[in-house]
């Protein structure tokens, strides 16, 4: 029986289950299949990250699933047209959909939350998002306060079964996630840490969301001086997160097939601190702009 609990802690993590006879999946498969194409729906094979993390999205798009014999977590959806290419990759590996117990989310755009409802309907996963995000996630539309909104075209909503708060941990099985909300890209932007080990060696993960200043034309940030300061308060406490293997939701924003394949390295304990000092630099670009415009 699955258990959602917010407890601090957790016991040792499962590397992939021997039980669950996982396939083998090509990181470097992966990137070769994705050269050159980088849409938000182009299909792509199932990649290993790390121990019981797999990469299940498109070329554009990451879709981690997080393995256990409790059944599983998946972080993202991608986009609706994406659906069906994820729950084969899942099948890929040798798992069946019906398996992934628990969806939750980056952030509420159609690249990343378009192929929730799908997901949601192929496994009977229950939804678990942030109140900021859930307005959103269930109508497709960007709220008011995104400063992307009226940018993106609508997404099929899905619903959401639990709020989960800032600094809560969902619990399935080995698999404990804890959630950070990090608002800047969107009001419900959310980003996951937890601990995954491949025998004794185990590795702070962090998902961390997009954390790109991109608005509609007519948004300016200093008009929002609190969205900024909230902002700026989610790049402060991601440069402090405990982050070992840093994955982002695009993966071009952290070079993360490339690490996934070797050809940088995976395990990088500055990774998330790089992440927020880059996006601060933009960030401040983008306001020096508009006081200059």
């Amino acid at each position: 029986m699955m258990a959602l609990v917010a407890l601090a802690g957790c016991a040792k993590p499962e590397a992939a289950p021997a039980a669950l006879q996982i396939a083998d999946a090509s990181p470097a498969a992966k990137l070769t299949a994705c050269a050159g194409k980088d849409g938000w729906s182009d299909a792509a094979p199932p990649a290993h990250v790390f121990a019981n993390v797999y990469d299940v999205g498109s070329c554009g798009i990451t879709v981690l699933l997080i393995a256990s014999d409790a059944g599983h977590i998946l972080i993202d959806g991608a986009t609706s047209e994406a659906a069906p290419g994820i729950l084969a990759n899942i099948r890929a590996l040798g798992l069946d959909p019906v398996d992934v117990r628990i969806l939750i989310n980056s952030h509420e755009h159609l690249d990343h939350a378009g192929g929730l409802a799908a997901l949601k309907a192929a496994t009977g996963a229950r939804m678990i998002a942030r109140a900021e995000a859930k307005p959103g996630l269930e109508t497709g539309l960007a709220g008011a306060g995104d400063p992307q909104a009226g940018v993106n075209e609508p997404f099929p909503g899905v619903v959401v079964d639990q709020i989960v708060t800032d600094g809560e941990t969902i619990r399935l099985g080995p698999i404990a996630l804890t959630a950070h909300a990090t608002p800047g890209h969107t009001p419900g932007s959310t980003s996951w840490t937890w601990q995954s080990c491949d025998g004794d060696t185990c590795r702070a993960m962090a998902y961390v969301d997009s954390l790109t200043a991109i608005s509609a034309d007519e948004y300016r940030f200093t008009d929002h001086p609190d969205y900024v300061a909230a902002f700026r308060d989610t790049l402060d406490r991601i440069d402090g997160f405990d982050c070992e293997i840093l994955i982002t939701p695009h993966p071009g924003a952290s070079n993360l097939r490339e690490r996934m394949a070797g050809k940088a390295p995976l395990v990088d304990p500055t990774g998330c601190r790089t992440y927020a000092q880059a996006a601060r630099v933009r960030l401040d670009a983008r306001l020096a702009k508009e006081k200059n415009q």
